[in-house]
């Protein structure tokens, strides 16, 4: 059973498609009810999987421990956890940053993956196999002008990505980040507010796909169970750095 928060669009329905088309039973979260339903509608008659899904806002602590407690016989049999909910919001030097938007991103970047794993780890450690897939950002890796607290909060992930494998090691577990450059899904849009200025964001470049960081994590998940993929850093071919991006002339 794979477990996917955040999965009504962008890397998490992706994440959802390419591990229904490998026939794997999923459980998708979202915020979003209605797009999820019809996303495991939809894999479910494809794939002939089962697709369970829940309405769920990470950044609520009790919502989070209610759900697993009230499904545990479900969420026992999960084997993989890709914790992909997160956003940007805003994009402003520090010391003008809106300080709402700054707790939007740690609260979701940050403490709903803490909520979120905290819940089903215990489940997974008692099966005594399975995989965490955090998704980051090479924002987490790399700073640049105005990423400040989404930075910060990717830092985070990635340090919590080290600290629990580390915490895990023995039981069985792997544990992977998957650090994804430009990906051209709704996370401009939500950052900027502004669908014209986030289709310039990539504007003359061909940034990654949803689907290509899906494959990636894919990938690390169907590595032999003696291989743990502790990280990917994954940028499209026309992104150098954070801040370093050949763009073509129209």
């Amino acid at each position: 059973m794979i477990f996917i928060t955040g999965a009504s669009s962008g890397i998490g329905e992706a994440t959802a498609r390419a591990f229904a088309s490998r026939k794997k039973n999923l459980i998708l979260t979202a915020r979003r009810l209605d797009r999820i339903q019809a996303l495991a509608r939809e894999l479910s008659a494809a794939y002939g999987i089962e697709a369970h899904a829940f309405a769920l806002d990470v950044r609520d602590r009790q919502a989070v421990s209610a759900l697993v407690e009230s499904r545990k016989e479900l969420f026992s049999r999960v084997t993989v956890l890709v914790n992909n909910a997160g956003l940007a919001k805003g994009l402003d030097p520090f010391h003008s940053g809106a300080i709402d938007d700054w707790e939007l991103m740690i609260d979701t970047n940050l403490k709903g993956l803490v909520y979120v794993s905290r819940a089903v780890l215990p489940l997974m450690v008692a099966a005594g196999h399975g995989h965490i897939v955090h998704v980051g950002s090479i924002a987490g890796h790399w700073n640049y002008p105005k990423g400040n607290v989404y930075s910060a909060t990717k830092a985070g992930v990635h340090a919590l990505t080290e600290s629990m494998r580390l915490d895990l090691s023995g039981t069985g577990l792997r544990v992977t980040e998957i650090a994804p450059g430009m990906v051209e899904t709704e996370f401009s849009e939500v950052r900027l507010g502004d669908r014209d200025r986030a289709k310039a964001v990539y504007a003359g470049m061909k940034p990654l796909s949803a689907a290509d960081v899906a494959d990636t994590i894919l990938w690390a998940v169907e590595r032999p169970a003696h291989i743990n993929i502790q990280q990917i850093v994954l940028y499209p071919t026309d992104q150098a750095s954070p801040t370093v991006v050949h763009r073509r002339t129209p």
